[in-house]
């Protein structure tokens, strides 16, 4: 599927103030998942810390790695492609990133 401006609009710089405006709530959209993502990995992290054995630890354990993913994903989606300070801030356990792939 294509977008094709209106036809009504007759000068250029009302096509360019409506694609200003397009982008913007694009911007935003992306700024509010984003921040979705992140108190996703801030409530799974804080239920893998609270703790739990065996089984329990291995379901908490995907949860966050899961919710990272994300995270890591719409970052980057976002333009940010390092996530050294990030997994500092969140204090994000070995054990998770090693469930990226991480080393």
């Amino acid at each position: 599927m294509s977008f094709r401006m209106p036809t009504n609009f007759g000068r250029s710089g009302a096509q360019e103030g409506a694609l200003d405006l397009l982008g913007h709530e694009i911007l935003a959209e992306k700024a509010a998942a984003l921040g979705r993502a992140g108190q996703r990995v801030e409530e799974t992290l804080a239920k893998l810390r609270e703790g739990g054995d065996g089984e329990h630890r291995n379901r908490l354990l995907k949860e966050a790695a899961a919710a990272v993913h994300g995270y890591f994903i719409q970052r980057e989606l976002c333009g940010l492609r390092k996530h050294d300070a990030v997994i500092r801030e969140y204090d994000i356990p070995r054990a998770v990133l090693a469930r990226l792939g991480a080393s």
